[in-house]
């Protein structure tokens, strides 16, 4: 009896190591292709070009992405807080993966599959910026763990600074908006030093679905969302829960920015500008390389330019006579038949 026990423990043991070397091995095979890490510290994100007027007014944007690059030390801290909140509250614990955190999406999902509901994630910010710079967006096993080995080594040769400043700038927000720039200037029209505790809260709203959330097309979905991020907020320390109420109780409302002005008549400048920039720096330094032009055209004379022109053909038109009536409408519906008059384009 104690012989055949033996075997059944030595037999045990041995399964034990073969599925043990088996899965070392299958991890070992996945982390020798991982791609260079390293190269983030030279990143250099596509950021849009913008022309500028002489009077410094912004007159066009050329960009692949909408995106602004923000220094971590220009990005406000209660922006930084509500994002902490929302993705990754335990942040500057972990080294890259936070283990108490997979340990309740296992069991939460272990609820929600038998219940038939959605399934929740347990990515770090780290991890994040591991499969944003690194990796493709295949949802698959093999690509959880070399994001989970990824996230690790970025924490070794990263600081948390660093890898907060990757994250804000590379995220996805919607609206075309790449990092947390150009979200709020996209759905706000401020600088990150203008918003306000509630529209921090929004953006951080964001990063998991921004279509579902958008502030018109889904509106109710995107206050909820808010209000959750803010709820998180003051449940973490960052906010009181009487800032917490007051910001939920603010409206949201979208404010698309306006500071890119089309003079009038200026399309074919701003356009001759694209072109000798494209022969200049090629596509990659138009669309991805962040230049700042300033142009020689005046903004007030460009628009009395287009009045003086508009007013000088006219004259002429007017002094050269009466050329007939356009058409003939009846007296009875006159309104409806002017409306239905197609108007030349340029009048």
């Amino acid at each position: 009896m104690l012989r055949i026990l033996g075997y059944a423990v030595a037999a045990a043991f041995g399964l034990a190591l073969l599925v043990g070397l088996g899965i070392g091995i299958y991890l070992w095979s996945l982390t020798r292709g991982l791609p260079d890490h390293h190269h983030l510290a030279n990143y250099a994100p596509p950021v849009m070009t913008r022309v500028y007027a002489a009077d410094g007014r912004l007159i066009a944007e050329y960009a692949h992405q909408k995106r602004l690059y923000v220094p971590i030390s220009a990005i406000p801290k209660p922006l930084v807080d509500a994002f902490l909140a929302a993705e990754d509250k335990n942040f500057y614990e972990h080294q890259g993966v936070d283990t108490i955190s997979i340990a309740g999406a296992v069991v939460a999902n272990l609820r929600n599959y038998g219940e038939g509901r959605r399934l929740v994630g347990a990515s770090t910010i780290t991890q994040q910026v591991a499969k944003n710079f690194l990796l493709s967006n295949e949802r698959t096993v093999d690509r959880k763990i070399k994001e989970a080995f990824l996230a690790m080594r970025l924490e070794e040769t990263f600081s948390k600074q660093q890898i907060l400043e990757f994250y804000l700038n590379e995220i996805y927000l919607g609206a075309g908006s790449y990092g947390v720039a150009a979200a709020s200037l996209n759905y706000f029209d401020k600088s990150l030093d203008e918003l306000t505790l509630a529209e921090m809260a929004y953006l951080a709203a964001l990063p998991k679905a921004p279509n579902n959330y958008h502030p018109v097309a889904n509106h109710d979905r995107a206050v909820d969302r808010r209000n959750w991020v803010l709820s998180r907020m003051a449940e973490d320390g960052f906010i009181t829960p009487e800032e917490m109420r007051t910001a939920q109780a603010a409206p949201l409302q979208m404010h698309p920015r306006q500071d890119v002005e089309m003079i009038e008549a200026a399309e074919y400048f701003v356009e001759e500008v694209r072109r000798e920039l494209y022969d200049r720096y090629g596509e990659d330094g138009l669309y991805a390389g962040g230049l700042s032009v300033r142009t020689t055209i005046d903004t007030d004379l460009q628009v009395k330019a287009r009045k003086a022109l508009r007013d000088g053909l006219t004259g002429y038109d007017r002094r050269h006579g009466w050329r007939g009536a356009e058409r003939q409408i009846s007296i009875a519906n006159w309104q409806q038949s002017l409306i239905d008059i197609e108007m030349p384009r340029d009048i």
